[in-house]
């Protein structure tokens, strides 16, 4: 008798699905009051002290009930426009209009429209990054993914001078990366970001950055504006012309604004690419819905932007700290560590190599805390490997784990005080 299955390729689960499958078959779900997720990357949704009252009805009517066009609806498009003028582009004689903004069922739709879009080149990704990156780069034959690998000596971080040696000596001509990066938190901004965006420009390379944390900014200190780190940050501040530099950037709702079950997202860049990425959603997945788009307007209106960044700030630095210190009292290090920790998004790339055997296994680690009802993420699953082209080397990042700090504070210091006795014994 023929496998039903047998016309079709095998298809991996990402990384982060595959530990959540894991921690199904042994009894979790969402809400389940003895489990501590720090595994998944999603924040808390709840208020937070100062934050703007949350969207908590979504109205439904014949005319929400029709298609929106698939590059997003209109107003939607000019608000998004509105936003990033309004904190990356004033006083700058290019501005973003609705034609530069297309919107899009959640980051991973978005991207996959921008990968069908690419054309004929090699695309430049950095090793360690976000592990759904992996199969949307092996997919997709058009272009060739390049691994540009990040030091842990240099903290995981991309220089500029480093950015430019992989452009000319691997022929880029397109850039993918997380920013800040999943899973390190490390932020590339300020005068770095600045010679980022002008070094593609130059080299006629596009920039394409998964800014979905860039409301996760805790630092670095040169940042800092009278006494203040920015609500945000952004390739799209340093952008000279937006119809003509090569830089595209990819937000939401989900982690900047909390609502991980919206699935609603924006891509940013110019009309040209805009153009294509939207002729891509029309065979791809037809737009977003209609009465979603509608319901996020008055989240974007920047008064409310910035105060959900602020609110962000104040809580998630909180937790932060408290995962770093506890995990210095267990003895785990974590990437960037000699910067004082993470610069963004909400995680902990934490060092399990100086634990003893075999909890310096970041697989072992992950399994061993899955009995005491708390996951993490396996290092592994960010050294992206698209077409298993490395499958015979091992990984070096084998000896790591990837920390949330995007749940709940009781949730946390509960998940870090179970990884204290699995390490204690």
């Amino acid at each position: 008798m023929t496998n039903a299955a047998s016309m079709f390729r095998p298809v991996p689960r990402t990384g982060v699905i595959y530990v959540m499958t894991e921690a199904g078959e042994r009894g979790f779900h969402y809400g389940h009051p003895d489990w501590c997720n720090l595994g998944q990357g999603a924040p808390e949704t709840g208020e937070l002290p100062g934050s703007a009252p949350r969207l908590n009805t979504i109205e439904i009517d014949a005319e929400r009930s029709e298609y929106a066009p698939v590059p997003g609806l209109w107003e939607l498009r000019e608000a998004v426009a509105a936003l990033y003028n309004a904190r990356y582009r004033r006083g700058l004689p290019s501005q973003y209009s609705a034609e530069n903004v297309a919107i899009a069922s959640g980051g991973r739709v978005a991207l996959t429209r921008l990968a069908t879009a690419l054309g004929r080149v090699n695309l430049g990704h950095v090793l360690p990054d976000y592990t759904a990156y992996e199969e949307l780069l092996e997919v997709f034959r058009a272009f060739v993914p390049i691994p540009i690998v990040l030091h842990e000596r240099d903290g995981f971080r991309l220089t500029p001078e480093r950015l430019r040696e992989a452009i000319v000596g691997s022929g880029l001509g397109a850039l993918l990366a997380s920013n800040p990066c999943n899973p390190t938190g490390r932020l590339i901004a300020g005068e770095d970001l600045r010679r980022w965006v002008n070094t593609c420009s130059k080299l006629s390379c596009a920039l394409i950055l998964d800014e979905f944390y860039s409301h996760y900014v805790y630092g670095p200190p040169s940042l800092m504006r009278d006494g203040e780190l920015p609500r945000s940050v952004s390739a799209c501040a340093w952008v000279e012309d937006v119809d003509e530099d090569p830089v595209v950037v990819v937000d939401g709702l989900t982690k900047n604004w909390r609502y991980p079950g919206l699935r609603l997202s924006w891509t940013v860049g110019p009309k040209s690419i805009i153009d294509r990425v939207s002729s891509a959603g029309s065979f791809l997945d037809g737009g977003a819905p209609h009465c979603l788009q509608r319901a996020a307007l008055p989240l974007l209106e920047p008064e409310v932007a910035d105060r959900e960044a602020a609110a962000i700030q104040s809580a998630f630095s909180i937790k932060r700290q408290l995962m770093l210190d506890g995990l210095s009292d267990m003895g785990i290090g974590v990437a960037g560590a000699e910067d004082g920790g993470p610069e963004g998004a909400f995680y902990c790339f934490a060092d399990l190599r100086n634990l003893p055997e075999p909890l310096n296994d970041g697989m072992h680690f992950f399994k061993a805390a899955l009995e005491r009802q708390v996951i993490c993420v396996p290092g592994v699953f960010f050294d992206i490997d698209p077409g298993n082209r490395r499958d015979h080397i091992a990984s070096r990042l084998a000896g790591f784990v990837r920390l949330s700090f995007g749940p709940e504070r009781a949730q946390i210091e509960r998940g870090l005080e179970r990884l204290a006795e699995l390490v204690r014994g």
